[in-house]
């Protein structure tokens, strides 16, 4: 699954739609290598669903297909003139109905590394920051405690 062409993956999404929704896809899907944190999309003005190739390749077939679920709840909502945005109740109730995940994981490529880690002299919570943390200014958000840097990464 990890290398497939136009006619192999739109097989694959009228698939799904017929199985999870029985109403077959008759409209444009496409891979779309520039999406960074999201493992799809649907435009509705363009009726096109694009996907994150990524998604197959790093976290496998069955994450790939949820969000390909999750993107036909949109088109198909569309479609039918119902509420398709994430926060609409069709949509919730759509997504309930097919088994299909609210959110996608995120890529274990885009995971961040931390730059300082910050520990409570009280209660040894942690706190992980990109950004250097006042000592003096801030304190722990569970106790109030002062925060001591334990590492720093360069």
């Amino acid at each position: 699954m990890t290398h497939l062409n136009e006619k192999e993956l739109y097989e694959l999404v009228n698939r799904l739609s017929v199985q999870h929704f029985n109403k077959a896809f008759k409209h444009e899907v496409r891979f779309n290598h520039r999406l960074r944190t999201t493992g799809g999309r649907y435009i509705p003005g363009q009726k096109v669903i694009e996907l994150n190739p990524k998604y197959v390749v790093e976290l496998g077939e069955n994450e790939f297909i949820g969000i390909i679920k999750h993107e036909l709840c949109h088109y198909h909502l569309h479609i039918e003139g119902r509420g398709f945005s994430h926060g609409d109740a069709d949509f919730k109730k759509l997504l309930r109905e097919t088994g299909s995940p609210r959110y996608c994981t995120p890529l274990p490529s885009r995971q961040k590394e931390y730059k300082y880690r910050y520990t409570c002299r009280k209660c040894n919570h942690e706190y992980k920051r990109m950004r250097r943390v006042n000592v003096d200014k801030y304190r722990c958000g569970k106790c109030r405690g002062r925060l001591v840097l334990k590492t720093q990464s360069k």
